[in-house]
């Protein structure tokens, strides 16, 4: 990695959000509309990339991704547009290879996938997949997945779908090879399979030290040297928290209100701890992983969290809020891509 090439995004998911002035949840349609704004703010302000979530529960607007981002891809210009992340183990391959291809043309080669089995295990069931069959259909769902950007006929066999004989896979994207990360968690298995694939990465991380995750990106980049990749394919982002404000309080008070209602809500389905102020403070500390605050805080932990971790090419601030102003997440957004952004690259040329 360049010192200057890192790239600044954000992964929001389109959850339901309350007006905080008035106590009512704005119309899913009035969101949706909201939403688009952000990542239009989001291409105008120089943000590299912005991806949307994938859930399937009523807390939620974005079970149909590919079909927000091709919305987005016809109001922007520049920003690239990824999935964040797509349940690949409950979908078929060759149906959402050929949504994000679509999504590739209508964009003029701005689409990409992040591919993962989800933090959110309600897909399974709804489309008629066993848990028990969480990790095998993952993996045989991501084999086809390369076969299908490798070949637009491809002849391939498994055990959770039909096989393919040479039907032919259309229409191609624009990118000659479209890119595909893996999202994954804290499970070391899944940081080997990405490295010996040579497939970038994008690591999740909701709490705690985030350089507690340096070991397991040496394993990745251990098991892509051995499968014999190069270092240049073995592309690393990091998704944490975030939120931009003037200044760093302002930053914490507005993202509070809505993070612990998501928390006490989503959060407790999921079994995570109740959310805590003093918690979230110590999160927004110096070694904690959200980055909550002003530009200049924002920036200079990223580059911090980058050095730390060896090297990263992509950051993404998961900046989704269920209880806030449309004015004050659009100009975050707006910090984000003309404050942040040259401060973090700024910091970088230093080095």
């Amino acid at each position: 990695m360049t010192p200057t090439s890192l790239e600044i995004g954000i992964d929001n998911f389109v959850s339901h959000v309350i007006d905080p002035r008035t106590g009512v949840a704005y119309h899913p349609a009035e969101r949706m509309r909201q939403f688009l704004a952000e990542v239009v703010a989001a291409d105008r302000a120089g943000v590299d990339t912005f991806g949307v979530g994938e859930h399937h529960h009523e807390y939620f607007l974005d079970s149909a991704p590919s079909l927000i981002l091709a919305a987005a891809a016809a109001l922007t210009e520049r920003i690239r547009l990824r999935s964040a992340v797509t349940v690949l183990s409950a979908d078929d391959p060759v149906r959402l290879f050929e949504q994000f291809a679509t999504l590739d043309v209508i964009s003029g080669g701005r689409a990409e996938m992040v591919l993962g089995r989800g933090s959110f295990t309600e897909a399974f069931p709804l489309f008629g997949f066993d848990l028990a069959d969480y990790d095998s259909l993952f993996s045989e769902k991501l084999d086809l997945m390369l076969r299908l950007r490798a070949e637009p006929f491809p002849h391939w066999r498994g055990t959770h779908r039909p096989p393919l004989t040479g039907q032919g896979v259309f229409p191609r994207p624009v990118q000659e090879k479209l890119p595909m990360w893996i999202g994954v968690g804290g499970t070391p298995a899944s940081f080997v399979r990405a490295g010996a694939l040579g497939l970038p990465l994008m690591v999740g991380i909701i709490g705690g030290d985030p350089r507690r995750f340096r070991p397991l990106l040496d394993l990745y980049r251990e098991a892509g040297r051995k499968a014999g990749h190069s270092p240049e394919d073995l592309l690393v982002g990091v998704h944490c928290f975030g939120f931009v404000g003037d200044t760093d309080r302002q930053a914490a008070d507005d993202f509070w209100p809505g993070y612990e209602r998501t928390m006490s809500t989503v959060g407790r389905q999921r079994g995570l701890p109740a959310p805590d102020r003093a918690r979230y403070d110590s999160e927004i500390g110096e070694r904690g992983s959200f980055f909550i605050g002003s530009p200049d805080t924002v920036a200079r932990k990223i580059r911090d969290l980058g050095r730390d971790l060896g090297g990263i090419s992509r950051f993404t601030l998961q900046m989704t809020n269920s209880v806030m102003a449309p004015e004050t997440m659009l100009r975050s957004v707006e910090l984000l891509g003309t404050e942040v952004k040259p401060r973090v690259l700024h910091l970088l040329s230093l080095v």
